[in-house]
């Protein structure tokens, strides 16, 4: 679902439990996705430069976090960058560089600004035809949390879903923690640089080896930098969000990729419930600090450095 697997781990056999949580996914998905439609999300934009729509209230108040963390200055995070994300097709068979005037032109119908968002009637307004909405940079966050809550109401005290790398863990004892790997980029599955272990958090990660294609020995990979139109290009590999939340650990790991190590370092100094894990291209493991979760250094070709914030 979703495009991507989704595995649920629990203690006890319990069929119905489990799909009652997949119904709860399916659900979701059909409100958010952009492949179907008839989603709320398509909805939106379809009637992008003719009138408002109106949705449910879960939805809109999803939009409209994802709204204001797009406004924020310079953030990395847009979620009007659907018309960029089709044309570029990342992990969808795209294989081709947009040459830079149809990049700019889309640009223009990237702006979080131009749109209307009606606490009243639970509308959205897209200004211009072409604007398009996506959450897909924050929907399986969102999901995932609601997959929480729902086994938290069924009094299931220890489990773990993983909505294709989107991962929400329940526990509370030491003796219980999860174990999560980190994800060795571009090496064969299962290679993995080291272990975070958590309890009762999310663990949240974005990397440039997960779609990508290659043209002329460079590589472009799957996120975009809604400034410029084009794959962000720094220091960094990947980055993993550690939080209560796993929507968070969605919006943080793109507003961190943005801000590269250094700021976000500083960054987080004034977040304390965000912790993060950044794996740069020069193989450094740098933890943000490790008051949520600890990580053990599993290949020493890299070097792993915890900051202090």
């Amino acid at each position: 679902m979703m495009g991507s697997p989704i595995l649920l781990k629990l203690f006890e056999h319990d069929e119905a439990l489990a799909r009652g949580v997949f119904r709860l996914i399916k659900q979701q998905e059909n409100r958010l996705t952009v492949n179907r439609p008839h989603s709320e999300v398509m909805a939106i934009n379809h009637a992008a430069g003719r009138h408002p729509v109106a949705v449910s209230p879960p939805v809109y108040q999803l939009i409209k976090r994802a709204h204001r963390v797009s406004l924020l200055p310079g953030s990395a995070f847009n979620f009007a960058i659907g018309p960029l994300v089709k044309r570029w097709k990342i992990g969808f068979q795209g294989n081709s560089v947009p040459p830079k005037d149809e990049i700019r032109a889309l640009l223009a119908l990237t702006r979080p600004d131009g749109m209307t968002l009606d606490d009243d009637s639970h509308s959205v307004f897209l200004h211009q035809a072409g604007m398009e909405i996506d959450l897909g940079a924050i929907a399986k966050g969102w999901i995932a949390d609601e997959v929480r809550d729902y086994l938290r109401q069924q009094q299931v005290d220890y489990g773990l879903i993983n909505l294709g790398g989107n991962i929400q863990t329940l526990g509370h004892q030491t003796e219980r923690c999860w174990g999560i790997g980190l994800k060795q980029p571009f090496a064969e599955d299962g290679a993995l640089i080291g272990v975070i272990k958590v309890m009762s958090r999310s663990v949240v990660t974005s990397g440039v080896y997960e779609r990508y294609f290659e043209l002329d020995g460079r590589r472009y990979h799957h996120i975009l930098d809604p400034r410029s139109g084009y794959p962000l290009d720094n220091e960094l590999l990947s980055v993993t969000v550690i939080s209560r939340e796993s929507i968070d650990g969605d919006i943080w790991t793109t507003l961190l990729y943005g801000m590269g190590v250094e700021n976000s370092l500083t960054y987080l100094a004034d977040a304390p419930q965000i912790e993060a894990i950044f794996v740069t291209r020069d193989r450094r493991v740098i933890c943000s600090s490790q008051r949520q979760f600890s990580f053990s250094l599993l290949d020493d070709s890299y070097r792993l450095h915890n900051a202090t914030i």
